[in-house]
């Protein structure tokens, strides 16, 4: 609706402008005759002096109509920029909202992945494996666990489950990546993991490609496992959960209902607290480009580049006890009128590799 306003604005303001330069012309050519019927009457004598009179009285209308012109188009030009910029205002405020839909949506679905992680550590055959590290069938048996978990949440590329060191013990695809035995001690977020304070507590990593899992780009959630599942429990083990992000992510940010037209020029993008891209409804520069945004406003905001084109940011607000990853959504919008939809919209935002 904003954009059929401001398309209306440009109409009228356009229309306005083309009837106001008729009315000159004809206020123009008025004021020809005048001066010509007044050489006429001076040429006539007395005989043309009543003409004369006449004339004068044309001119006066005509300087009259000229003046009453130009205030019409200061007027109209005035109400078509206010106009504009109400329509400009609005859209921008709808692309912020959308865009803080979209960064809300995935913080909705990402605070479901903290929580998955804090209750499967605390499943029986979990708890079993981290209190009995070496004991195979024990590790056979939570292997299946963790692969029938993994057949419901087909969100997930994997689960592990490693001990204190840092050895993983149990995997849920197992035949898939055979990574049990594997070190991953030195990895940020099982440290994190083996600090956390109660079975209430969570770690997560930035979204990053897993060599360990064919290179796929992951969204890792972990939590210490806990002797007996107790929220007090001394810690055992670590279980980390990792979400399928290239495969999930594409689809939130592709939610929005823009009509195909739209949909063409349209760029939909989270980007991480590093400014980088990490989904784009049109895949590209995913983990290898970052914006620069011209933020005013931290929390939401929109402005216009050269070319016309219409930024909208939005910082996550967060979902429930899930308080985000300092995360924005951006929608780059090319207007109408661009003379053709780039395969890339918004690329003459201002990014960096």
């Amino acid at each position: 609706m904003p954009e059929r306003i401001l398309q209306v604005a440009t109409e009228m303001s356009q229309l306005a402008n083309e009837k106001i330069t008729e009315i000159k012309g004809v206020t123009r050519a008025t004021r020809t005759l005048a001066l010509n019927a007044l050489i006429e009457a001076a040429r006539a004598g007395e005989v043309g002096r009543g003409f004369g009179v006449v004339a004068n009285e044309v001119k006066e209308i005509s300087q009259r109509v000229t003046v009453i012109t130009e205030e019409l188009e200061h007027m109209f030009e005035s109400l078509a920029l206010d106009l504009e910029r109400t329509a400009q205002t609005a859209r921008g405020d709808r692309f912020a909202d959308l865009s803080r839909y979209v960064v809300e949506l995935m913080d909705r679905n990402l605070f479901e992945r903290s929580c998955d992680v804090r209750w499967w550590a605390t499943d029986a055959a979990v708890v079993d494996v981290c209190e009995n590290p070496d004991n195979g069938e024990i590790a056979s048996q939570t292997s299946q666990r963790l692969g029938v978990i993994l057949d419901s949440y087909t969100v997930y590329l994997d689960l592990w489950i490693a001990d204190c060191n840092g050895r993983i013990i149990a995997t849920g695809r197992p035949d898939k990546y055979r990574l049990v035995g594997t070190d991953i001690g030195h990895m940020p977020w099982f440290r994190e993991a083996m600090r956390c304070r109660d079975g209430g507590a969570y770690a997560v990593a930035d979204i990053a490609r897993n060599e360990l899992l064919n290179n796929a780009a992951t969204a890792t959630y972990a939590t210490a496992v806990r002797r007996g599942g107790k929220a007090k429990g001394d810690v055992i083990g670590v279980m980390g959960v990792f979400f399928d992000w290239e495969n999930q992510a594409p689809m939130v940010v592709r939610a929005l209902n823009f009509s195909d037209e739209e949909r063409a020029r349209t760029r939909v993008m989270l980007i991480d607290s590093q400014n980088r891209i990490i989904a784009a409804s049109d895949n590209q520069g995913v983990l290898s480009e970052q914006i620069r945004l011209e933020v005013k406003d931290p929390n939401r905001g929109s402005y216009l580049l050269a070319d016309g084109s219409l930024v909208a940011y939005a910082l996550t607000p967060g979902y429930e006890t899930y308080k985000g990853l300092g995360w924005r959504g951006v929608i780059v919008q090319q207007p109408r009128n661009a003379t053709k939809a780039v395969d890339k919209p918004g690329a003459k935002l201002s990014m960096a590799s």
